[in-house]
């Protein structure tokens, strides 16, 4: 520069401050928000679900006009991205008081020469974020908006310390798609957290802040000059090829933690909030890895799917909830906890506490496990037991924890369809919208849907002695008053029947996932077809339901509830059981104790429980000719179609007394059909039909209505 050059550059000088003097002159005061205020107002895309302890346990996206994470605190960001950004937006940032001069005059030096270059500190660009006046429209910022920014960079600058302004600047600068501040990018980007970024990956993400848009091997000759700027040790090569992963494959970022997906999808709405549930974030972990556990070991049998639910007898939180499991699912979305199922033998507890409860029967009643075929009015209804073995005349202890299911229908038929259905119904089975004469005999062994919060809150109803309240999720839902739905009695009886070893042994042997160290009483169940798994079992504090089986309803290759749902059952209960007992429950009162013995030795002898009035000291067969008898078929309120492609000759109606005793006979529509000692086959004729068996006394003893449809 020579003299003669210099007072025309100076008279340059002296015209642009003068302008600038009076354009700052013209320019209203800066409105510099404090920090905290900016802190807060700053709302995450996310809503957040939280355990009873305030450690989040999923997090999920509400918002999706722009992708945002929660504010982080400048000391939790990565030391390699603060050197790279510094390095790359604002080398002299820590030395300046919001304007770098010198690099505005290299900026302007540059413009007259045709070097268009950026000059804007960090400060002024955090001005421009936090002011929409001032953000860029179009082409650029007009003269008077760059003012305004230096005017507001300035001001920031005496109101914030360095250490604000650039924790502000991280977690609000945008960068490409919907990604808002730095948090969300390196998730974006590299799917991590803005603590744990590399040089690679800081050089990377601070290269992308001038162009976000920019291709891959810009943004990495860029990153390159930022890493000799920032002094990193990094090769160009091997950056140009991690931008070219990280640009080509940016995602949305994915949650950083999502432990309870279903439950998120019910409870946040809104974004930023932040919702306190009963879930422990431990239980959840462990309900959800012994799921996927057990699930890997039975993918080469046909099993995708699991859900899990545990919940606090006395108070009726929910711990986990887990709505669906494993990694082979074809339909994660659904939630296995509301999801509706076919029960299996789940529903036998509560038939027998009802036949207790009335006392028809007591745990000491003898009942027959030997082929039955019943007729229904669908047809003929022929039940079999799991193992299709037969184990002849067992004590009712035996049959509820053995689950075997031709005494079960048994005590159905004792109990009657309608009180049975109305029983599953007030402890919350609400999924049983039909009456019983829909669901049949086969209600005893599960035909109806069911779901898993259902089961759990059924069983946790035994598990307190008869007495129910809702389940419930959040810490400010009242509980409700507990309403007795189940004779305590039978409630602890039939608790004492889930929890007996050697009497569960007939059909499931001593060594089995249902054993436990510790007292708990526990029912498995399989549906029709092997489609679903059910373990639901409760011990002093805690309710368990483990589901098992694919969303779909394909059946699963071999798998019982023994060996489906009760691994991942016994894995949930033993860890909550770690350090904590579990006793088993006092009687109530009303209930006594006495040595029972079978006079011909069908069980060993044994200490029983009885409902006091119905104890008794031995137990014998009885002779069932002793029994008053009854109308075996047809059954009553059966449809009999006839088919006209059948001779009528070949569709005789078979009437059919049990006990056969001679001096009974038939009467149908009060025409006497003779002796029901033996079979009487009867031609059909269309139309509703009474049928009525009298004993030896002339007294009518059983009376069954049916109907016949067709022509003859």
């Amino acid at each position: 520069m020579t003299r003669h050059t210099t007072p025309w550059l100076m008279g340059i000088a002296l015209l642009i401050l003068s302008v600038v003097a009076v354009v700052f002159l013209s320019l209203p005061e800066a409105s510099i928000p404090e920090f905290q205020a900016v802190k807060a107002e700053w709302i995450p895309s996310e809503a957040y679900l939280v355990d009873r302890n305030g450690e989040v346990i999923h997090e999920q996206r509400v918002d999706f006009s722009a992708r945002r994470k929660p504010w982080m605190l400048l000391t939790t960001f990565s030391p390699a991205l603060l050197k790279a950004i510094v390095a790359a937006e604002d080398r002299r940032f820590y030395r300046h008081g919001g304007v770098d001069w010198q690099a505005m005059a290299a900026a302007a030096w540059g413009t007259f020469g045709g070097h268009k270059r950026g000059a804007s500190t960090i400060t002024m660009q955090l001005a421009a974020l936090l002011d929409p006046q001032l953000a860029m429209h179009g082409g650029g910022r007009s003269i008077r908006q760059k003012l305004g920014q230096i005017a507001a960079a300035l001001k920031l600058e005496r109101r914030w310390t360095k250490d604000d302004i650039l924790e502000a600047y991280l977690n609000r600068v945008r960068f490409r798609g919907e990604l808002e501040g730095v948090p969300a990018t390196a998730l974006g980007l590299f799917g991590k957290q803005a603590s744990g970024l590399d040089e690679a990956e800081s050089a990377l993400l601070a290269a992308i802040l001038p162009s976000p848009n920019a291709g891959p091997a810009r943004i990495s000759r860029r990153a390159c000059a930022i890493a000799k700027t920032a002094a990193f040790p990094l090769d160009c090569g091997d950056l140009e090829r991690r931008a070219e992963m990280a640009l080509t494959h940016a995602n949305r970022p994915p949650p950083s933690i999502a432990l309870a997906p279903h439950l998120a999808r019910q409870l946040l709405k809104k974004r930023g909030e932040s919702v306190r549930t009963t879930l422990s974030a431990a239980v959840q972990r462990r309900a959800i890895q012994a799921l996927e556990q057990q699930l890997q070991g039975l993918k080469a049998r046909n099993v995708r799917d699991g859900a899990a639910l545990v919940v606090d007898n006395r108070s009726g939180e929910v711990l986990a909830y887990v709505g669906s499991a494993g990694a082979t699912s074809r339909a994660g979305q659904v939630d296995g906890v509301r999801a509706r199922r076919q029960a299996g033998s789940t529903l036998k507890p509560f038939l027998y506490a009802l036949a207790l409860e009335k006392r028809y029967l007591t745990a000491a009643s003898i009942l027959d496990d030997s082929p039955l075929n019943l007729e229904t009015r669908t047809g003929l209804y022929v039940p079999q037991n799991y193992d299709r073995n037969f184990k002849g005349r067992v004590s009712v202890r035996t049959a509820l924890a053995a689950s075997l299911n031709i005494p079960a229908i048994r005590t159905l038929m004792m109990v009657g369809l309608e009180p049975f259905h109305e029983r599953l119904w007030n402890v919350g089975y609400k999924g049983l919208t039909e009456d019983g004469e829909y669901y049949g005999y086969s209600l005893a062994l599960g035909s109806a849907e069911v779901s898993l919060g259902e089961q759990v809150n059924a069983f946790r109803t035994l598990a307190n002695g008869g007495r129910q309240t809702p389940l419930h999720i959040l810490p400010g839902d009242a509980s409700g008053e507990s309403r007795p739905l189940i004779d305590p009695r039978s409630a602890y009886i039939v608790g004492s029947i889930l929890s007996d070893r050697s009497s569960r042994a007939l059909s499931f042997g001593l060594d089995n996932p249902l054993t436990t160290r510790y007292w708990t009483a526990v029912k498995t169940g399989t549906s029709k077809n092997m489609r679903d798994n059910w373990c639901i079992g409760y011990s002093a504090r805690y309710t368990v339901g483990v589901w098992v089986g694919n969303f779909e309803g394909d059946a699963m290759q071999d798998v019982s509830g023994v060996t489906g749902a009760a691994p991942a059952w016994l894995e949930i209960m033993n860890s909550l059981h770690a350090d904590l007992p579990s006793q088993p429950p006092s009687p109530p009162d009303g209930v006594v104790g006495r040595r029972i013995h079978y006079a011909d030795g069908l069980e060993p002898e044994r200490q029983e429980w009885f409902i006091a009035g119905t104890e008794t000291a031995e137990l014998a067969i009885p002779d069932p000719m002793t029994q008053p008898p009854r109308i075996e078929s047809p059954a009553d309120g059966m449809i009999v179609a006839l088919d006209p492609d059948i001779p009528l000759r070949n569709q005789k109606l078979v009437f059919r007394a049990r006990p056969a005793r001679s001096g009974t006979s038939f009467l149908l529509d009060d025409r006497p059909m003779g002796g029901a000692e033996n079979p009487v086959k009867w031609l059909p004729e269309p139309g509703s039909h009474v049928l009525k068996l009298k004993d030896n006394r002339g007294r009518i003893v059983d009376t069954v209505k049916f109907q016949v449809r067709g022509v003859r």
